[in-house]
């Protein structure tokens, strides 16, 4: 259950699987029992609080850092203060944007059929100008591009477009890893 706030009233059910994988969400704060939690719901950025004390939650630790400068178009992934890699990237076009902010790595889907990505890397964002798309409610993804040239530009419906080496390191990461996007 996920409250409004510690001992509140509850604003609903935070599944244990989102799109196949374990939910894991990261923690933006700590109180004596109760941790608040970074959703992956609309408004973007949405936190609610969850209840600590009964045992049956498990937490982690990441070391891992991704930061995505839309104004660079540039995705860099650090563990700790270590830079791994830093690559050009596509990014939102401008009736699109990519929602800017403090995200996650929601969970890992490969596609069913060929399509132009081996990946899509869901985040706990959606779009800021479309309710749906590909018949989803418009949830924002880290994902390969075949063709090169798209990188440094603007030109996604939001998703952040990524060279091979870049998905095949962001692919290691662990669910719940907190990613900012900023300008």
């Amino acid at each position: 259950m996920v409250y409004s706030r510690p001992g509140g009233p509850p604003l609903g059910v935070l599944p244990t699987t989102q799109l196949q994988d374990p939910t894991w969400v990261p923690v933006v704060q700590r109180l004596p029992g109760w941790d608040r939690i970074l959703l992956p719901s609309r408004p973007n950025r949405s936190t609610g609080w969850i209840y600590t004390d009964d045992g049956g939650l498990r937490g982690v630790y990441s070391t891992y850092q991704v930061r995505v400068e839309l104004a660079a178009r540039r995705l860099t992934v650090f563990d700790a203060e270590r830079r791994l890699g830093s690559w050009p990237v596509a990014v939102g076009a401008p009736g699109t944007p990519t929602p800017r902010g403090r995200t996650f790595l929601l969970a890992s889907v490969a596609p069913g059929h060929q399509t132009y990505t081996p990946l899509f890397l869901a985040l706990g964002a959606h779009s800021g100008t479309l309710d749906t798309f590909a018949g989803g409610p418009a949830t924002i993804a880290l994902h390969g591009w075949p063709d090169r040239s798209a990188f440094g530009h603007d030109v996604s419906y939001g998703c952040v477009r990524v060279p091979p080496a870049a998905l095949d390191l962001l692919s290691r990461l662990p669910p719940g890893n907190p990613i900012m996007i900023t300008d």
